[in-house]
């Protein structure tokens, strides 16, 4: 049987980065057809392919599976003239190069865009950098740093408690994404003009966009936003509340699901109490209406609450951990795991990825590589 077209194929990408946000690049790269070799250092490889635990029944460090499938690997050491020289010879026979050196680093290992891109004018060359090119080049580009700095800790937590990271590295996969969509838009450049081109991503920059309103907060209204725990700057109630058992997640968006929630909790006359009838006057009032909704709530389990809710299109769900989050996606029919076959006959289970298309869909060819030996 044949295999099913791809997006991406025949394209033919060079992949010199490590960590995540740019492996998560080239794996959607990878996952949509493009044919991805990913450069290693002798020895060691992938920094992640010693981040563990925890590891995956082969003995692999999930961190690096995570964001590796559908790719081959070679070792190359850079340090050496034949490593670079067999780097270049790959780079000027690819479509796309990506990296997440230091600013210069490539350079000095006449692996620089503007070499290769000389040499190779359909070349699109693809930089993901901490804090840019600039004079930021020396910083280097940690998720957790950049989170501190870039702002996203300082909204993140409990008002009175320490600011918080988020619970994966998000700055990374956003910077990913960012990428991708990059490459993807060089890519239909080419196609019109034959020409290849430099796309550069920097991580702080990639936060910055991601912070969308709050970051909107200052720049256009003058406000620095703080931490509010769970809860929304700008809508009520949108937070965690407690119920007999455990939390609910209640995220109301506007004045009809507002009367919804007020009719199924029995409290009708809080719809058209001046002080919550209109979001404006839910968020400057939030701390009385959240005391009159957890006393109705707290007679209830969580789980009931959320079903009944739900029921009348008010947004409403239980806290899951990840297992009864990829529960309840199997639950709704998302299928959200897929299992890649390793050369030993074996299989490891990932995320899929979460893009559809109706003519050519991601693919799942092969588990993510096993270290190369020289």
């Amino acid at each position: 049987m044949a295999a099913p077209p791809t997006a991406l194929g025949p394209l033919n990408v060079l992949d010199f980065s490590r960590v995540l946000a740019e492996p998560f690049a080239t794996m959607l790269l990878a996952d949509l057809g493009a044919v991805v070799t990913k450069v290693e250092r002798p020895g060691t490889g992938d920094d992640t392919r010693a981040w563990g635990p925890p590891y995956d029944d082969a003995g692999e460090a999930t961190y690096f599976q995570a964001v590796n499938r559908n790719k081959s690997s070679v070792a190359l050491d850079l340090a050496t003239p034949s490593g670079c020289a067999t780097a270049r010879a790959a780079a000027l026979d690819a479509d796309v190069v990506v990296e997440n050196f230091r600013p210069g680093v490539m350079d000095r290992l006449g692996l620089g865009a503007e070499e290769l891109c000389a040499a190779n004018p359909r070349l699109i060359y693809c930089s993901i950098t901490g804090f840019g090119p600039g004079a930021g080049a020396a910083l280097p580009g940690y998720d957790l740093l950049v989170q501190a700095v870039g702002g996203l800790m300082s909204i993140t937590g409990d008002p009175d408690g320490e600011p918080q990271k988020v619970g994966v590295a998000l700055v990374d996969v956003l910077a990913g994404l960012f990428a991708s969509v990059g490459i993807l838009a060089a890519l239909r450049h080419r196609d019109s003009t034959g020409t290849g081109q430099r796309v550069e991503v920097d991580l702080l920059s990639s936060l910055l966009a991601a912070l969308v309103n709050q970051g909107a907060a200052y720049t256009a209204g003058g406000v620095v936003p703080g931490r509010l725990g769970n809860r929304h700057p700008s809508i009520a109630p949108y937070e965690l509340l407690p119920c007999a058992d455990r939390d609910l997640a209640l995220a109301v968006g506007n004045d009809r699901q507002f009367r919804a929630l007020c009719a199924v909790l029995d409290l009708g006359e809080l719809a058209t109490d001046a002080r919550f009838a209109t979001n404006p006057a839910r968020v400057a009032n939030r701390e009385a209406l959240r005391t009159l909704l957890e006393k109705q709530l707290r007679e209830r389990p969580a789980a009931d609450w959320a079903a009944q809710l739900s029921e009348v299109g008010v947004p409403a769900g239980v806290v899951n951990d990840i297992a009864g989050a990829f529960a309840l996606a199997e639950s709704l029919g998302l299928d959200p795991v897929v299992e890649l076959p390793r050369s030993d006959g074996s299989a490891v289970a990932l995320t899929r990825n979460p893009i559809g298309l109706s003519a050519t869909p991601p693919r799942y060819c092969t588990a993510p590589p096993p270290l190369p030996q020289q």
